[in-house]
């Protein structure tokens, strides 16, 4: 059986810059008070590097520096690291010193440092920097959260709608189950339950479906299984509720009824629902979409074969990745 490798440091990156108020909100909701929200975030990832460079980068670590506005008028830099490997880091914080003390320097602003530790060491919690020397001492001190604690929080993450609850779940799920691809696909379906049944919106939907595929992939062999549990999912909304998709066919098909007959007008509006949402995702993902690759889907009647589109259209690296799932025209 082949075992697929975790990408924990995309589906962090991604995920940190679609959701950064909702970050702040889920594991420091004393900052998220003071921001004005309404002002937006601009983030400075380019100016970053050379900081990171200088204090050397973790193996697996996301680094993100925002500027965001307060209440008050001021501007607040905030320097996000987040540790996604699973075993402790040596210079740890070093690092988080090393990084605040430059961006601090050029800016000639004071920078926010707050560390997120997805390790699977319990005893591991460092929280500052000191060096002293004849009377001479630099120090940083920092806020970290350690996802590792959120393990026996499980009923306050299930009854949270913050998308941070799900991405919680779903890394510290893909640390335990590495060695146990049988147990990943049980948990993952268990977690695409919770995401089918939180009500998120569509790009919310999408955006989470990806962070679940990134950071639990599942061998070939068992791929097949988890495809079976997102149609078992779609079934079960259809006898529960009007499905996105079925809504858009029935209004499709009705207009279609009289001239065609209400069968086929439903099945073609069906069609016509799935392709939308393949556009969309494309778009949400990419922020573009060829008019060349929308005649292509166009033409594609299979309904199997659109919803595998639209799974690709999510989890696909890029434009190029998802066109290499079309058929020839």
């Amino acid at each position: 059986m082949t075992k697929p490798r975790d990408d924990l440091d995309t589906a962090w990156k991604e995920i940190l810059t679609r959701y950064f108020p909702e970050f702040i909100d889920f594991f420091f909701p004393e900052a998220y008070q003071d921001i004005e929200w309404s002002h937006g975030v601009e983030f400075l990832d380019q100016e970053l590097q050379s900081a990171v460079r200088a204090a050397g980068r973790g193996k697996r670590a996301v680094d993100k520096l925002a500027r965001v506005w307060l209440k008050t008028g001021e501007e607040a830099w905030v320097l996000i690291h987040v540790e996604v490997q699973s075993q402790r880091t040596e210079r740890f914080e070093y690092r988080m010193y090393v990084c605040n003390s430059l961006l601090a320097a050029k800016h000639k602003a004071g920078v926010v440092s707050l560390g997120i530790l997805g390790d699977a060491d319990p005893e591991w919690r460092p929280s500052g920097y000191e060096y002293q020397r004849w009377g001479c001492r630099a120090s940083l001190t920092f806020p970290v959260v350690k996802l590792l604690e959120y393990g026996s929080r499980s009923e306050e993450l299930e009854s949270s709608t913050n998308p941070f609850a799900l991405v919680v779940m779903a890394h510290l799920k893909s640390q335990a189950t590495r060695r146990t691809p049988r147990t990943r696909l049980q948990w993952k379906a268990q977690l695409l339950r919770w995401l089918y049944e939180h009500g998120y919106t569509q790009d919310q939907f999408i955006d989470l479906f990806r962070f679940l595929e990134l950071v639990m992939p599942l061998p070939e062999e068992l791929d097949g299984e988890f495809k079976e549990e997102i149609e078992q999912c779609e079934e079960e909304r259809r006898v529960e509720w009007i499905s996105h998709y079925e809504k858009k066919a029935i209004e499709r098909g009705l207009e279609r009824g009289l001239q065609q007959g209400l069968q086929q007008g439903l099945q073609q509006g069906l069609l016509e629902a799935t392709r939308e949402d393949v556009a969309e995702a494309l778009r949400l993902r990419f922020k573009r979409r060829p008019q060349s690759l929308m005649k292509r889907l166009q033409k594609l009647e299979d309904a199997t074969l659109l919803k595998k589109l639209h799974r690709k259209a999510i989890t696909a690296a890029s434009l190029e990745e998802f066109e290499q799932e079309l058929p020839p025209d």
